[in-house]
């Protein structure tokens, strides 16, 4: 059983080369999963990934080493990310519209990301659960946020890439 406990908004603002850059870097939800009673996050992140990318931030915006962890993450639980560089990583998030990851304990143990034209096509991409975290609905809570951001939400056609887990999109309205 999980139970939301609180939503809320972080943005701050960033200085650099004396201009300013208000970075809305995510929302996230706090919730509790009472069988094994830790605390987990779903993180929103800002288009581009901005705090996760440059600074490795995760949860509550505190330096987790975040990046290298998600490199990490992809490698164990993604055949088909195994080899994926930092800088590779980098230059994805910075290109994507949407990013969504939980984490418990300062570690990552789902991810998914999305890009959108906003209109007519959308695509999500590289939806993945720790394998130790699977069944517990985090697969579904990350493709229920990436359809319901303001990206993708009203997008005629939204597109599935994936290798495996038929069964799975299935049961979430994916043909």
């Amino acid at each position: 059983v999980n139970l939301i406990s609180l939503y809320f908004f972080k943005s701050y603002r960033l200085w650099c080369l004396s201009q300013s850059y208000q970075i809305n870097y995510y929302l996230f939800l706090k919730f509790y999963n009472f069988k094994l009673m830790k605390t987990v996050f779903l993180v929103k992140h800002s288009k581009g990934a901005f705090g996760l990318r440059l600074f490795g931030l995760g949860p509550n915006l505190k330096p987790t080493r975040g990046l290298f962890k998600l490199q990490q993450f992809l490698h164990r639980n993604a055949f088909w990310a195994k080899d994926r560089t930092i800088n590779d990583l980098k230059k994805c998030l910075a290109n994507s519209d949407i990013i969504i990851s939980i984490w418990s304990q300062n570690e990552p143990v789902g991810f998914g990301r999305a890009l959108s034209d906003g209109i007519y096509r959308g695509v999500l991409w590289d939806i993945v659960i720790d394998q130790n975290h699977q069944g517990k609905g985090y697969g579904k809570m990350i493709v229920k946020n990436l359809l319901e951001s303001k990206e993708i939400k009203h997008t005629k056609k939204i597109y599935l890439m994936t290798t495996n887990k038929k069964l799975f999109y299935s049961q979430i309205d994916f043909k």
